[in-house]
Parts: structure tokens; sequence; C-alpha cells
């Protein structure tokens, strides 16, 4: 793996997301998406993005799509790399910003905000991981599941390292810095 070949600068997008409803979401960090990042050559696996995601801090990952139901995890942030296809992904709950994901973006979702696919190609697939390789739980916006959901989210620290960028990267500066050109 040249990180060279596979890495390229990204174009930066990122949406600070206020709570909705029952999704507690996370209004002091910004959802980042990078566009663009992985420059994929086809025979390339999975195993890429996990590599550069593991070399940066972010384990315990998987291989699939994202569930087409709205949910978030109030313990951990989680990065997600788009191996294959394209996909709309609502962040946010029911009312939230909906974003279309292609082949080589990276997104990183801050603990608490809610995400949900509306619809993919038959071969969407992500790479996701959690900083230090965290475990994550599930939560599904129902009432009872606040305020210890809040509780949770307000513990989750910052990751030490950018998921692709490591010890550069737009995460510093919009999640240490908050200096974001998008929100």
């Amino acid at each position: 793996m040249d990180k060279d070949k596979l890495i390229q600068e990204a174009y930066l997008v990122a949406h600070k997301i206020e709570e909705n409803g029952n999704f507690p979401n996370n209004p002091a960090l910004p959802l980042m998406i990078y566009k663009g990042t992985f420059r994929l050559h086809p025979d390339d696996s999975e195993d890429v993005i996990r590599k550069v995601f593991a070399q940066n801090g972010y384990t315990n990952s998987w291989v699939d799509g994202i569930f087409d139901y709205h949910h978030y995890h109030s313990n951990t942030h989680e990065v997600m790399g788009v191996y294959c296809g394209k996909a709309d992904v609502q962040f946010g709950g029911e009312h939230g910003v909906c974003i279309e994901l292609d082949k080589g973006d990276v997104i990183i979702i801050p603990a608490g905000v809610a995400h949900k696919k509306l619809n993919s190609s038959d071969d969407f697939t992500v790479v996701a991981a959690y900083p230090n390789g965290a475990d994550y739980n599930m939560k599904y916006g129902e009432a009872d599941e606040r305020p210890e959901a809040d509780e949770d989210i307000a513990k989750v620290k910052n990751p030490d390292s950018d998921p692709v960028y490591g010890s550069k990267g737009h995460l510093f500066e919009c999640w240490y810095n908050q200096n974001c050109e998008n929100v």
C-alpha cells in the first residue's frame, strides 16, 4: 500500500447537527465528510482502508453497508470509508441533512449523530472503525434512551488523530480549533 498513491487531499464538507427530537446529535462537533479521499484501484481490497484507519488508531473495524433505519452511538465516534458504490445517507434523524456518498469518501460521525441509508447502489460497501478500537453501542432514538445517552456523549473524548491524515488533517481544524469552513 503506497499511501501517496492511495490518499489525496480531500474536499471537506462539514455540518453541525443540532438535536432533532429523540436524536441528541452533536451540536459541538460537526459531522465531517472528506470527499474523494481514497483513490482506490480495482485490485484494492477493503483492507487498504482498514489499514489506513488502523495506522491512525481507528480499529474494531467491520465491512458492510449502513443500516436503513436511524441509529446512533452514544459512547464513541465512528469513521466510515466508502469502499464501493454510492448511497444517499441521512444524518441527524428525520429532519437531518442528506449527503450523497461515493466510492473513496470518508465520513467522520461524532458520537450522538444519527445516520440512516436512504438508498444505495447494490454494491455499496463501507469500512467502519472506532477511535482506539472502542466498542460501540446502538441507540435508536427512543425517548427512554435519554438523558443517559446525553451523559455518554458528553464523556466521549476527541480522538488523538485524524483517521486518514494522522497527526494532521481536518479533524484538528474542526474539532479542536473549531475552525471549519463549511459549518
